[in-house]
């Protein structure tokens, strides 16, 4: 079903196209715009609300700017479905985020408008201005750079990095700040309260309204109206707003708030401000999900990504089952933590930012003293859990395994060199899916392997994960403990198994062989037993053992392995390069033990997005890819 776009946006090909429209005709494009996101989105499915909260920004900056010249970043690429529609993308937006179609995020190679690829957030301003300093240097003063960082971004620990920097840069950089008190879930935090605070200044607004005309009369004056308007500017804000020198204090000059709803004012002040040289940034007020109800009105995070819906009612399409399903992994983590912290009074929950999205949402309702919601500050985030362990008490700070990334050397320094038990769960671990190459959790093991004091585990299943976590909230003195699982269902629809201890470092078997043996980590173990029950059906017998473990290993378990069979197979859902399969080899090297081993995993290349069974099958370790390998290395088949 092709989503058929309004009279003006059909003729919109480019930026160039747009341009050549009266500005009189922009809000209807505003309008058929956001309708054409609404009705691809309500039947395909993708990131909703903020775009939808952008949609006047977006068709602004693109009838001001002179793009792909002037270079206009975006922060994470939640908010860039506008840009992408109007940058030669629509006819195919409809494969947005489906395998080997558009990416859901502004992506280098997809297009020379996506200036910069984005998926994780707090990265434009740094970007930006290195495009700004670049040009600068290369002597392109014309040139224009743009970040656009939503409020929810700004809590990040690199913006700031990037604003302290800019304000000493003299680039011309112009950051526009997406203020609608959202990121996924509701933002938190001081910043949020001084944003605030300015946008509900009503004398504060009244006057820099008049700002805004003055900049206008002298805008054609040149240098001389940066330092009149600054004047004006910086009186009105020292005398109504005791909180107003946050930016300024930074050397960023600072306009607005202003409705980030009013494509006309938009366009005058965008061509105002690109007469004015330096960095500078624009705050504007906008709602996410704007023009669409429901989004308004409900939930924002249920809005923020809701899958496929009925446009005219707003009822989102769930699947209905005529059996009970298996409950998705961060569900099952978020009942067990409280379950256990019920139980255990030192048990306090962490996360950045993802309280939905990791189930962390369960304990800070039930225990708000004890689950702490840190904003985009993934670093943080693992000091402040090093902070607490110090004093006794057990964190378990949960982070998608590809935002662990962004904390690593705080795991190395504040929690691995001080041996402080710090118990983290990596959520969406492998494969994420649909978001693509930035948050597929691929490398975790790797990375966390050659930490010392450190232990990494991952569950097969349900009743393992509460096994797991049920074990790292056991007294230990020492060693941070890593669990990580995917995204998605499990496979038990009965999962609340009474919780017992896994002793560190141990596996299991779970299927004896002749010739070959299928050793797995984690949730992929579950394709292994498929494929067994598939081989066995032509009485091909294949022993299979979930080492549950990857640090440290089960030693005495391996070494039954490599006693018994000559031919191995290792199954991960990460980064072969030092990954568990490496870690497996290594174990044979070291023990100058001898045995023909081939390794499943995530290849040393960027895998792109898709469902995850359309990646692990292209990946070659899913159940017919496994198979695939055992019978190749029986060496029943040809090659």
């Amino acid at each position: 079903m092709l989503i058929t776009p309004g009279k003006l946006l059909a003729e919109i090909n480019s930026p160039d196209d747009l341009k050549k429209l009266d500005q009189a005709q922009l809000v209807q494009l505003c309008d058929e715009l956001r309708h054409f996101i609404i009705d691809n989105v309500s039947v395909y499915g993708g990131h909703f609300g903020a775009s939808l909260g952008v949609v006047e920004l977006t068709v602004a900056l693109h009838y001001v700017f002179k793009t792909p010249y002037d270079q206009l970043v975006w922060d994470v690429g939640h908010q860039a479905y506008g840009h992408k529609i109007l940058t030669g993308r629509r006819d195919n937006f409809y494969t947005n985020r489906v395998y080997n179609g558009l990416s859901g995020f502004p992506k280098r190679k997809e297009s020379e408008y996506d200036a910069f690829g984005v998926g994780h957030s707090s990265t434009s301003v740094s970007a930006a201005l290195g495009m700004a300093v670049a040009s600068k240097y290369l002597g392109q003063e014309d040139k224009q750079h743009i970040a656009v960082i939503g409020d929810g971004a700004l809590t990040g620990g690199m913006a700031f990095e990037g604003l302290n920097h800019a304000g000493v840069s003299d680039s011309n950089i112009l950051i526009i700040l997406n203020d609608n008190c959202m990121s996924i879930d509701p933002n938190v935090g001081a910043l949020k309260d001084y944003l605030t605070d300015i946008t509900t200044s009503r004398t504060y607004n009244k006057l820099k309204d008049e700002v805004w005309n003055l900049l206008g009369k002298l805008s054609n004056f040149g240098k001389s109206a940066q330092e009149i308007v600054s004047k004006v500017e910086n009186g009105i804000k020292s005398t109504l707003l005791s909180q107003s020198n946050l930016f300024e204090s930074l050397n960023l000059r600072y306009f607005g708030p202003v409705d980030g709803h009013d494509v006309n004012h938009l366009v005058t002040i965008f061509n105002d401000l690109k007469n004015i040289k330096g960095p500078k940034i624009l705050h504007c007020v906008t709602v996410k999900g704007k023009g669409y109800g429901p989004a308004e009105k409900g939930n924002a995070t249920t809005w923020h990504a809701p899958g496929t819906f009925d446009k005219i009612t707003g009822e989102i399409f769930k699947k209905v089952y005529d059996k009970p399903q298996s409950p998705k992994y961060q569900d099952v983590f978020g009942h067990t933590l409280v379950e256990l912290a019920k139980t255990n009074d030192k048990i306090i929950g962490i996360t950045p930012a993802m309280p939905s999205g990791s189930s962390m949402n369960i304990m800070m309702k039930e225990m708000p003293d004890r689950a702490f919601d840190v904003g985009i500050a993934e670093q943080h985030a693992v000091t402040f859990s090093a902070g607490l362990a110090t004093q006794g008490l057990i964190p378990f700070c949960n982070i998608y395994s590809s935002f662990m990334q962004r904390a690593f050397d705080q795991v190395v320094h504040d929690v691995c060199i001080q041996n402080l038990p710090v118990n983290f769960c990596l959520d969406r671990a492998g494969f994420a899916g649909a978001d693509g190459p930035t948050h597929h959790g691929a490398y975790d093991i790797a990375y966390f392997r050659c930490l010392p004091n450190i232990i990494i585990s991952s569950p097969m299943n349900e009743a393992e994960l509460r096994n797991l976590m049920y074990t790292a909230q056991l007294p230990r003195k020492e060693q941070a403990f890593s669990i990580r699982y995917p995204r998605g269902q499990g496979v038990m629809p009965e999962w609340r198994t009474p919780m017992e201890e896994i002793k560190i470092g141990t596996g299991r078997r779970l299927r004896k062989g002749n010739d070959l043996a299928i050793l797995t980590i984690g949730h992929i173990g579950n394709y292994a037993v498929e494929a067994c029950d598939r081989l066995a059906r032509h009485s091909i017998l294949v022993g299979h053992y979930d080492m549950r473990f990857v640090k440290p290993l089960d030693e005495k378990l391996l070494h039954e392995v490599f006693s018994q069979y000559k031919k191995i197979i290792t199954v991960e859902d990460g980064c072969l390069q030092g990954g568990f399969g490496s870690a497996v080899l290594e174990f044979m090297a070291d023990h100058n033990l001898h045995a023909e081993v081939k390794r499943l995993g995530i290849p040393d290349r960027i895998v792109e997005h898709g469902e995850q069974h359309e990646l692990h099958h292209e990946c070659r370790f899913d159940v017919e890819g496994i198979e695939r390998a055992v019978v190749e290395m029986l060496e029943l088949v040809t090659k």
